[in-house]
């Protein structure tokens, strides 16, 4: 292998500073030799309904990141057709990086919801998991998930000491729908696109 490298996958409708915080940390705990972001495309799991634009997303995102030398960002689940399963994009980064280590970055609300997720076992077979605790998911139950999870798949499975950040995209659209700021909850950059192009007031 010749690096580490971490996939952070997610909607960034739009990206905030606790993305970028959560990033930054778990890249350097992890010594992370770069991190990919991958804005979602069409996931399974979300009403696409919710999604501004992916060519907004995308913009916010490399706007975001464009500081970093550490951080880079991928379209290729934006240019699939269908559904955006972490196994296909997993795949398809072991194709473009053979040489490099794989590491998914995901809250501890996403593994939760791993068993309906499509093709775990192959996700657990391409990457090591890297899990960042949420507030509102129980640590027990948490652990008890991850245990099964190497038992039942030989799963890789990291707990990152990352501190939780109390900032939400959702809650981001629902202060830009009311008229209030996000300033300083996300880049300035990102906000500066946010107004610039009228984003989120009528979601």
């Amino acid at each position: 292998m010749n690096g580490l490298l971490g996939i952070f996958g997610g909607s960034f409708n739009p990206i905030h500073s606790g993305h970028l915080i959560l990033a930054e940390f778990i890249r350097e705990e992890f010594k992370l030799d770069r991190i990919i972001f991958i804005p979602t495309g069409n996931p399974p799991h979300k009403k696409v309904g919710d999604l501004e634009r992916a060519q907004y997303r995308y913009d916010m995102v490399k706007l975001a990141i464009e500081d970093n030398p550490f951080f880079d960002i991928s379209d290729i689940e934006l240019k699939r057709e269908g559904f955006s399963y972490t196994s296909d994009t997993l795949k398809k980064m072991k194709e473009i990086y053979p040489d490099e280590e794989l590491f998914f970055i995901c809250g501890g609300d996403s593994i939760i919801q791993f068993p309906t997720w499509h093709e775990i076992g192959t996700i657990f077979e391409l990457a090591s998991i890297i899990v960042a605790e949420r507030p509102n998911v129980l640590k027990e139950k948490l652990e008890n998930m991850i245990n099964e999870f190497r038992e039942k798949y030989g799963a890789r499975i990291l707990c990152s000491s990352a501190p939780h950040i109390g900032i939400s995209a959702s809650e981001i659209r629902k202060r830009l729908k009311q008229g209030l700021s996000v300033r300083y909850m996300v880049p300035r950059a990102v906000y500066e696109y946010i107004e610039k192009n009228n984003l989120y007031r009528g979601v």
